[in-house]
């Protein structure tokens, strides 16, 4: 591994030797590596309104600073592309000319050097299932405390705001799994949000084909939600093909990615504090 890595404070150390290595890689060639970022709970503190969720105020110096320094930093997320720019205050930021942001999964693309999106038509069945939700949740006497939200390319319905909102997210899984296949969608569960959208687009695809577009020789990826599953699955695939990766979870409130991550932080402002401190150790 050798001793670069140990240049960063111990925090930031991986305990995995597949995580080591990953950093190694990035840290001997960060000319080459892609830094892969969810949003919500990575870059952005979760929040009771989605529409509310702003960047860390550090995330972006951070990663402006780190930036000219890798091969490409990508922004993965299950929002619209242009909220999330917008959200994360990404436009126009010197040091980010270059960044991409590959919004619902990946089947939106934003680039900061053109400033435009490039975007599907919505899935026929995304429009169906908005349309018949309101009274889908009246019916099964879920409205209270549950709300919609639209999203373009998916829909999603949070409990966050119901008087149990575990146990409400819980009681609408089946049912809305129900709705979304009769519409040709699949359900994401998230935390405390359940996502209908069109099947076969996953952030695990849209981080192993971004991987492979700009030839990276290794990668960083950071998520904290049940969606980022499938870009942890993308960088352990991409570890058997010979490029190495670190897998970072932010936070512990999904087991099921802290347990398959090689570093775990207690959330975004370490993500950030993290994105900083490589920005200074490949400079």
């Amino acid at each position: 591994m050798g001793s670069q890595p140990h240049s960063l404070p111990t925090d930031f150390i991986p305990a995995t030797p597949g995580g080591r290595d990953g950093l190694a890689a990035l840290l001997a060639e960060p000319g080459r590596a892609v830094v892969g970022l969810d949003f919500d709970g990575t870059l952005a503190e979760i929040v009771a309104d989605p529409e509310q969720a702003r960047a860390h105020p550090g995330a972006v110096p951070a990663l402006a600073a780190l930036a000219p320094r890798v091969g490409s930093v990508a922004v993965i997320t299950g929002r619209p592309a242009g909220v999330a720019v917008r959200y994360g205050g990404f436009a126009g930021v010197p040091g980010l000319e270059h960044l991409v942001v590959l919004g619902h999964y990946g089947a939106e693309r934003w680039d900061a050097v053109s400033g435009t999106v490039h975007a599907p038509a919505p899935h026929p069945g995304v429009r169906a299932a908005r349309a018949e939700l309101p009274g889908f949740l009246d019916g099964i006497g879920a409205w209270r405390g549950s709300w919609i939200e639209e999203k373009g390319q998916a829909v999603a319905v949070h409990t966050r705001r119901a008087a149990d909102p575990q146990a409400a997210f819980e009681a609408l899984r089946g049912p809305l799994a129900e709705l979304a296949a009769r519409h040709g969608l699949i359900v994401e569960p998230g935390r405390l949000v359940l996502e209908l959208r069109p099947p076969g687009v996953d952030k695990g695809v849209a981080l192993g084909e971004y991987v492979h577009e700009v030839d990276a020789s290794c990668v960083l990826y950071a998520g904290d939600d049940l969606g980022d599953l499938a870009a942890f699955a993308a960088v352990e695939k991409l570890r058997a093909e010979g490029i190495p990766g670190l897998l970072v979870c932010s936070g512990t409130e999904v087991p099921e990615l802290a347990e398959r991550a090689d570093l775990v932080l207690p959330g975004p402002a370490a993500v950030v504090e993290l994105l900083g401190e490589l920005a200074r150790v490949t400079s």
